[in-house]
Parts: structure tokens; sequence; C-alpha cells
């Protein structure tokens, strides 16, 4: 006879599968947080963000006089007014070639100071490094009479090379720290084992760690591009003649006392703004990537 016991103690049959407990799902703050708290701010911003785009296209598609709020006809005498009359083909050419040379030299010289303050240690490294973060304190105008100085004993007043030198010099700490950062998450143990198979270290660095350092590249690369394409300072203090002028000093001459060109104003804004928007809509997966690894020591 089979006591209560005795069936307690029974194992269960072997089709019988225990139930294990269910996970319990954490609660987070916002899941409480109605939507519409979310999406209504949300909606004002982008309302804010995006009108101020309109009406640059507003005043570049519609008519000279219109007061219409939706541009129709649309017309594009305005760009051509200030590609041809206010040479902004020029303008374009200048900025195109300031921001090129100024991304090329910006990171040449950020990837070798970068490498060596990732991979060398000497006396005044610290000093340098604290130096070089000191630096992003001060303001570009600061730098307008000493760089003035030097070029004008140069020669260089009325160059782009002045520009472009200006620019570099500008974007070079900020530049070395995010190259030097990047380098440091790449293993030391790559170009050891390089080393072993006979490389040296300048083709260890290029067929080891530079395949590497792409994203990092591409971020140092593209904000240098930018930052030159939009600088409106240094192009204003060491250019003088009108076929010297970048784009943003082009858009200062559509200003005057008197009166503003809206229209043409509204077209030269768009015509800035482009190409650096396509640049963005094509990297901004390494742009993002290379400045959260550069950011963070590995």
């Amino acid at each position: 006879m089979i006591t209560k016991e005795a069936t307690e103690l029974a194992p269960a049959p072997a089709h019988e599968t225990p139930e294990l407990p269910r996970p319990v799902k954490r609660r987070r703050a916002w899941d409480e947080v109605p939507r519409w708290h979310i999406y209504l701010p949300l909606s004002i911003y982008l309302v804010f963000t995006l009108i101020p785009f309109y009406w640059i296209l507003l005043f570049a598609l519609r008519p000279a006089g219109s007061t219409s709020l939706v541009p129709w006809p649309i017309t594009f005498d305005h760009f051509e007014k200030v590609w041809t009359e206010r040479a902004f083909g020029t303008y374009f050419e200048n900025s195109v070639y300031v921001g090129l040379a100024t991304l090329v030299m910006t990171t040449l010289v950020a990837l070798a100071g970068g490498y060596a303050l990732a991979r060398f240690d000497f006396k005044v490294k610290n000093a340098f490094m604290l130096a070089l973060l000191c630096s992003q304190f001060v303001p570009g105008a600061l730098l307008l009479v000493p760089l003035f100085e030097i070029f004008a004993e140069l020669k260089m007043i009325n160059s782009l090379g002045s520009v472009i030198i200006a620019e570099t010099v500008f974007q070079l700490p900020l530049s070395m720290i995010l190259i030097s950062n990047f380098i440091k998450n790449v293993p030391y143990s790559l170009e050891e084992a390089a080393w072993v198979d006979g490389c040296n270290r300048l083709t260890a660095f290029r067929i080891v760690v530079l395949p590497l350092l792409r994203p990092g590249l591409i971020a140092v690369g593209s904000f240098a591009f930018v930052h030159s394409w939009n600088h409106f300072l240094f192009a204003l203090m060491f250019l003088n003649n009108q076929d010297k002028q970048t784009i943003p000093v082009g858009l200062n001459t559509l200003m005057s006392a008197d009166s503003v060109d809206l229209g043409a104003l509204a077209a030269g804004g768009i015509i800035a703004a482009v190409p650096v928007v396509i640049v963005f809509a094509f990297i901004q997966k390494w742009l993002i990537t290379g400045f959260s690894a550069g950011a963070v020591k590995g």
C-alpha cells in the first residue's frame, strides 16, 4: 500500500518537466510615461528646426518680390544670379580647394602625431597632452595677429595657402587627441606580430594599423573639411582679392548696410550647405563610429 508520504517523495514522471520560473520583466522609468509626453516635445523641436530650412528654400525658389508662403512658380533666377553675377562659382572652387587641402594636411599630421602620442613615451608627453587640451579653450580670434605677422613675413597674405595653414593649425590639437586615442584601441600585439614576420615599423603601421583606423581618419578628415568650409574669420583676414575669397566671405558680400538681397542670400546659403549635407549623408556611419571610438581610451 502506497502511503501519502511516499507519493509526495516519489520523483516526477520522466515526461513531466518542472516549470521554470518566468523571468520578471524589469520596468523602466520611461515605460510609464505616456507616449504623447515624448512625441509632443520632439514634434515641437522638429518644427522649430525645419522652419528655418523651409524659409531659406522659400526665398531661394520663389520669384523676387513675391510674398507667397508657397514657392510657386518655382524659379532658379537667384541661383543663376549668385553663381554668375556674384562670382559664387569662384568662391565654390576656392572653398573646395581649401577644404580638401586642410583635410589632407590635418589628417597626415594628426596621424603622425597621434601615433607618437599613442605608442611612444617621452618626458614631456603629459605636458604636451595638457597643452593640446588647453589649446581648445583658445578662440581663433586670438590667433589672428600672430598668424597675420607670420604670413606677412612669408609673403603669404592674399594666398589660399595662408588660410590652409591657419585652418590646419587650428584643427590639429583635437585631431591629434582623437587619432591617438583611436590608435590606443588597436592592440600593440598586432604590430609586434608584424615585426616578427620581418616588417619594419612603417610597414607594420601601413599594413596592420592603418586599415583599422579608417573610421577615425574619416571622422577627423570630415571634421576638418566642414570646419574649413564654414570658417569665416581666417578667409576674411588673410584674403583681399575677390577671386581668392571663399563661400562664407562671399555670403557676407550679399549683405550691405542699406539692403539685403534675401533671395540671393538664401540661394547662396543653399549652395554652401548642399555639399556638406551630401558628404555627411555618405559618411555618417563612419563619423559616429570614429568619434565614439576616439573619445574613449581603450
